[in-house]
């Protein structure tokens, strides 16, 4: 009841950027610019900056901490937790890229803010993304036996344990990211934001909407690229966006700055969308971790189905350059998010 209520009293709650503590930033913020901020040469400069970045070290680096904060997170306290505890674990700790998490750090950094600044909330992410695969692989939704290349967590714990477990993930997701934030002297009122934004990302707008809408779609003929793009705009790219907007916050980004970084997470989470699509066509089972051409045999709208491979590849470009051009204003600093975006439209797992 605790959370519902936070979550209700953050509604209202008018975030101006005045009330944000002044960090040094190392990005340059839109505001203060006065003509168009992008051009075709700092672009070119900034993606060739991204191709040489060590995108590997950085990850490693990142999801090494990531990791470590995800392990320390959940933790069985009472003899009568161990179950539940063992089955949130058991999914929240199965690996996985991290992306989420780290573009949160990353978007934080960006604008000078520090990794302990975000984590908390970073974690909390996690925990969401963790808790939509957990109830997307139930028998009632996608039917998936295999995930990260283990037994989905219903296989494993049962159907009823599985769904106390996103349950128990999402709301300790809250605990965490209010908890752990205040712990790093992050102010209440962005902590009550971030909250804010996690919970409508989760909610009818964000990934249940998503959801719901997809499952609407499967095996329905005729679904338009509107509405299988709202699909994902909201299953998909929200919890992208909702991570680089939260990083932004915590690192003390404006209310335009985090617009900026809303474009750029929506057009990268679509991208990752499309890229999904194409792999489960391309790739193999092995390779992916989870069941190949799962798609194609439910007949689900995906991106290849309207567009074609070849119109589905350039779409993901397209988003991909579009996203660019919404953090081009901040220089070398957007260069981790820009090498981040690259590995998003043209990974092979």
């Amino acid at each position: 009841m605790r959370v519902l209520a936070l979550l209700t009293c953050s509604s209202a709650l008018v975030f101006s950027p005045q009330s944000r503590p002044g960090r040094p930033s190392v990005a340059r913020r839109v505001l203060e610019a006065t003509a168009a901020p992008s051009s075709v040469a700092s672009k070119e400069a900034l993606v060739a900056a991204a191709n040489e970045f060590d995108l590997k070290a950085y990850f490693g680096k990142k999801v090494a901490a990531v990791e470590a904060a995800l392990d320390a997170s959940i933790q069985c306290t009472t003899p009568e937790t161990k179950k539940i505890v063992e089955s949130m674990r058991y999914s929240l700790l199965a690996g996985g890229k991290r992306v989420r998490p780290v573009m949160c750090i990353a978007a934080c950094e960006m604008f000078g803010g520090t990794e302990a600044q975000a984590m908390p909330t970073a974690v909390a992410i996690e925990m969401i993304h963790t808790m939509s695969l957990i109830h997307d692989d139930l028998p009632a939704m996608d039917d998936d036996d295999m995930r990260r290349g283990s037994p989905t967590n219903h296989v494993v714990f049962g159907d009823d344990v599985a769904i106390l477990a996103g349950d128990a993930l999402l709301s300790t997701s809250f605990e965490h990211c209010c908890a752990g934030s205040t712990a790093v002297d992050v102010p209440p009122v962005t902590i009550v934001e971030c909250v804010r934004r996690l919970g409508e990302a989760v909610g009818a707008v964000g990934l249940a909407g998503g959801q719901v809408m997809d499952l609407e779609c499967e095996a329905k003929q005729g679904v338009s690229l509107e509405e299988l793009t709202w699909i994902h705009t909201h299953k998909t790219a929200k919890l992208l966006e909702v991570s680089v907007a939260t990083g932004a916050l915590l690192g003390g980004a404006n209310g335009r700055d985090v617009k900026q970084c809303e474009t750029f997470a929506n057009d990268i989470g679509i991208a990752f969308q499309v890229a999904d699509d194409i792999l489960d066509v391309t790739a193999t089972s092995e390779a992916l971790g989870k069941t190949a051409g799962k798609d194609e045999e439910t007949d689900k709208t995906t991106y290849p189905k309207l567009m074609g491979l070849d119109g589905a590849r350039a779409e993901a470009e397209r988003l991909y350059q579009e996203a660019i051009d919404s953090v081009v204003p901040y220089g070398d600093a957007a260069v981790p998010l820009i090498a981040i975006a690259k590995y998003i439209v043209e990974r092979n797992s």
